[in-house]
């Protein structure tokens, strides 16, 4: 199972489940993700979300050894991989219900740009970030090159996005990607308490600010989305890319 669900009350956990990968996004946990919160948005029962990792990371981002394989071997369902990661970006996008982020450790690639998705985020002071998309010769994903200078400032987010450098957790909420930091055996505790105030309140109004929120920038996230996706078909097993992918193997 890579993805663990649990329910109290009206609140429901979802924890990315590959611990021995830190959490590497392969085909089955995109998939897996996306099926469970489609599931949580269809499910009367269920008014809040809270998505974290098991073991010492949220998420390590795309699993490389199953991109470089797919790269070396090009007989692979690259095209399946592609249509569940849009379609797990959709979902985020368009999830009609509160959604908060526990990240309990490390979180890189897609570990840190689905941050982006979160109504809310909360960070192990413990935790780290990164996006490492130029040290491995990819472009930006998960619409992260709009929602992170809308998030977090034009300089900030060049910064995160260029540099492939690790951010700390007091430097997370500084610029704004996170709204708190805990010490990390509070974190889970903490993120359900807050949820627990957002699930008392009635589901049709929560659903109805929630779309009021994201409303203005829904056609830019599906825009900025459709160019990264673009200029990763481009890049991916090329130049920089195919340099980083070897060695990754090699290792």
């Amino acid at each position: 199972m890579t993805v663990q669900i649990s329910d109290t009350g009206k609140i429901r956990t979802l924890a990315l489940n590959r611990p021995e990968r830190l959490n590497a996004f392969d085909i089955r946990l995109v998939a897996d993700l996306g099926v469970a919160l489609r599931n949580s948005a269809e499910d009367a029962d269920v008014s809040v979300v809270v998505l974290t990792g098991t073991g010492r990371a949220f998420s390590s981002g795309a699993d490389l050894k199953e991109v470089a394989e797919r790269v070396a071997h090009p007989v692979s369902p690259r095209e399946a991989k592609s249509a569940a990661f849009v379609e797990l970006i959709d979902t985020l996008a368009e999830f009609p219900k509160p959604l908060i982020m526990a990240v309990n450790g490390l979180g890189v690639g897609f570990g840190m740009t689905i941050l982006g998705f979160a109504d809310l985020v909360f960070m192990s002071s413990e935790a780290r970030l990164k996006c490492p998309f130029t040290a491995i010769g990819a472009p930006p994903e998960a619409a992260s090159s709009y929602l992170l200078p809308m998030l977090l400032g034009r300089q900030n987010a060049a910064w995160a996005l260029l540099s492939s450098e690790w951010i700390s957790a007091a430097e997370a909420r500084e610029i704004g990607l996170v709204w708190k930091v805990c010490e990390p055996a509070d974190l889970l505790a903490t993120a359900h308490r807050h949820a627990e105030i957002l699930a008392d309140k009635p589901q049709q109004i929560l659903g109805t600010v929630k779309r009021l929120l994201n409303a203005p920038h829904r056609e830019q996230i599906a825009a900025a989305a459709a160019r990264e996706n673009q200029a990763m078909a481009e890049l991916l097993g090329t130049g920089a890319n195919a340099e980083a992918l070897t060695a990754f193997l090699r290792r």
